[in-house]
Parts: structure tokens; C-alpha cells; sequence
């Protein structure tokens, strides 16, 4: 069968991400494998994002049999995935501030304002730092590698 939308200005065609409320759920009850593939994809694409949002409150007052939990999966593994990533980033970024600040791990996390013990579960991923501390360590890095080139024009004479 067909999926058509009615009453909605969208088409089946168009991109979730564009699809209002209704057609989603319209999507999600009547519609086939190819409709639901189409919206996990935006799902995984945007895990936090309108579709994701849309698909978990129109689940809250309609259970398609079957679509339900699948989706309910599909979100909470695409937060999952996209939380590792982020998490694995700022790692990244903790890593590479501490390289280019020169310092030890140890003289890093003095001058930034925590411990070592603390800043290894931050280098490792374990735990996240507070934006306000991973901006911190970002602008160690940034200082201190200024500070090692005197070739730089922007260190004042």
C-alpha cells in the first residue's frame, strides 16, 4: 500500500526532516519499511533533533505495533552512539591541549584548576569535563604554544 499524507502540506517524498507532526505519525501507523528506514535515518542523523523529538512524543499517545519499540531503540542507540562520539572528541581535544601546552599531565591539571587522578579520567574519557573547564584547557594549550614560538607575530615585543 502506498503512504500518502493527508491534510499535511508535505509529500512522502520530501525530506523528514520537513515532514510535520502529522505526517510522521501517519508515517510511523500507516506506512512501510522503506517510510520507517527513511525516518530512523534522520533519527540517526540528528538524535537530539525535531524528527527524534517528534517520533518519542507521538509514541507517547500511539503504539504501532511492532514500530514502537523498534524506534524507541533506534533513538536511545542513536544518543548512545552520538554521546561516545562526543565524548571521544573532547578526549581528543583534552589530548591535544595538553600536548601543545608542553606541561605534564600533572602541571596541566594544576594550572587549569583540577587534579591529576581527575584530569586522567578526563583524558581517558571516563568522565567529561564542564565546558567551562574543557574551554580552559583549550586556551592552556593555545597560551602556552604561543608562548613556545617567538616566530609568532602576535606575542607582543
Amino acid at each position: 500500500m502506498t503512504l500518502s499524507f493527508r491534510n499535511v502540506d508535505a509529500a512522502v517524498t520530501d525530506p523528514v526532516s520537513s515532514w510535520p507532526q502529522e505526517a510522521l505519525q501517519a508515517a510511523l501507523e500507516r506506512g512501510d519499511i522503506s517510510h520507517w528506514r527513511r525516518i530512523v535515518a534522520e533519527i540517526i542523523d540528528s538524535p537530539w533533533g525535531p524528527v527524534a523529538r517528534s517520533v518519542e512524543e507521538i509514541l507517547t499517545y500511539t503504539r504501532p505495533y511492532g514500530v514502537a519499540p523498534l524506534l524507541e531503540r533506534s533513538i536511545a542507540r542513536a544518543r548512545s552512539r552520538a554521546v561516545r562520539s562526543e565524548t571521544d572528541e573532547a578526549s581528543a581535544r583534552i589530548r591535544a591541549a595538553l600536548e601543545s601546552s608542553g606541561l605534564t599531565a600533572k602541571e596541566f591539571a594544576a594550572e587549569v584548576g583540577t587534579s591529576a587522578s581527575r584530569m586522567s579520567t578526563y583524558l581517558s574519557g571516563r568522565v567529561t569535563p564542564s565546558a567551562a573547564l574543557l574551554v580552559r584547557m583549550e586556551r592552556l594549550g593555545t597560551r602556552r604554544q604561543v608562548r613556545m614560538n617567538p616566530r609568532n607575530p602576535e606575542i607582543p615585543g
